[in-house]
């Protein structure tokens, strides 16, 4: 599992539903190594940290495979790594085989799977439809969230490296559809 794409993003005021929203949904490329902390990415801006960085959730890992899904969905958007708010996009990033609990390198980091992400209003922001919250919650598709056991930097191209898989606790996607499904 190679990194393909590594995203930050800024905080924004956006007017969604005739309400001003705050939001660092809107991550982008950037092209240069970035550092993984020990509760979220050096300088991409965490809104709202009930819901989105601090130990359990510091790196949101996404795969490009999904991707064709919802753009087959979405078709008039302006497709560019980053459109699911992920920090890393990964060439495959198998939720139904990764584990949580499964500990993994990447780059100088050490990365422990700790669960799924659940969409919020924000990612309909994103996407210019709250439609989208419904089709993402209808799949297995969510992408993982990882703690950072070692902190480090990460690069484009770094691979995703299995270190100890357990095979004794659920996949993410077991969690999502069981948990939130």
């Amino acid at each position: 599992m190679k990194l393909i794409s590594i995203n930050i993003g800024e905080k924004k005021t956006v007017s969604w539903k005739d309400k001003e929203v705050v939001t660092g949904i809107f991550k982008a490329p950037v092209y240069k190594p970035i550092y993984l902390g020990k509760e979220d990415v050096l300088h991409d801006n965490v809104v709202d940290r009930r819901f989105h960085g601090g130990i359990n959730k510091a790196v949101y890992g996404y795969s490009f495979k999904n991707y064709g899904y919802f753009k087959e969905l979405h078709p008039d958007l302006d497709w560019k790594f980053g459109m699911f708010g992920e920090n890393l996009t990964f060439s495959d990033l198998n939720e139904e085989e990764i584990t949580v609990g499964s500990v993994y390198e990447l780059g100088e980091c050490i990365l422990q799977v700790t669960e799924p992400r659940q969409p919020c209003f924000k990612l309909g922001i994103r996407f210019n439809s709250s439609d989208i919250i419904s089709q993402f919650w209808n799949t297995t598709k969510s992408g993982i969230y990882f703690k950072v056991l070692r902190t480090g930097f990460v690069k484009c191209n770094d691979e995703l490296l299995l270190l100890k898989k357990l095979n004794s606790t659920p996949t993410i996607a077991e969690v999502f559809t069981s948990k939130y499904g």
